[in-house]
């Protein structure tokens, strides 16, 4: 079959592929630093891998604008619904010493700075308004896909399409702000 006989959403999806595909060679080195510092260089490359997995499964690779700050975002989610789960399945306490240690064990400042990132992040969604606060969670933590979303409230899925990108252009300018 020759690529002009396909359907329209056929085309649109290989194009969406081919984007993540320069996506991909393009952010891939600058994300794994990135996830390095945050998380250590021994879960850098499942964190990436686990950030493009993220981000072929997700509809809006089919309208990047900014592919760089789409995986930055992703990146950080994946860190924070990290320190959740860390969060949830573990209290961590750590021994004051005497011994002049001056510079605390970066697993500590990588810890803190997740729950720093926690801390802002939850902050922005709830001061989302109730509709998109609604719609966001309904994909994010139900993991609802847009179609679901669109039946269960009898909203347009371009409505759920603008409250997710509202919901998300939110968060990141709270969470951009309080860094």
């Amino acid at each position: 079959m020759h690529p002009a006989d396909r359907p329209p959403q056929c085309r649109q999806r290989r194009e969406g592929d081919r984007d993540l595909e320069a996506a991909y060679r393009a952010h891939r080195s600058s994300l794994f630093h990135f996830l390095r510092r945050k998380a250590g260089a021994e879960e850098a490359p499942d964190l990436v891998q686990e950030v493009f997995a993220r981000a072929a499964g997700s509809e809006q690779r089919h309208h990047l604008t900014n592919p760089g700050g789409f995986l930055r975002r992703i990146a950080q989610n994946l860190l924070i619904d990290r320190a959740r789960r860390q969060k949830s399945s573990r209290a961590t306490f750590y021994p004051l010493r005497d011994e002049g240690e001056g510079a605390a064990p970066a697993a500590q400042e990588w810890d803190l700075e997740a729950a720093d990132l926690l801390r802002l992040y939850e902050a922005a969604v709830d001061a989302l308004p109730p509709k998109t606060r609604r719609v966001f969670l309904m994909h994010r933590v139900d993991e609802l896909s847009y179609r679901e979303i669109h039946e269960a409230l009898g909203i347009s899925i371009a409505t759920v399409e603008y409250h997710m990108m509202r919901a998300l252009a939110h968060i990141s300018r709270v969470v951009d702000d309080g860094r």
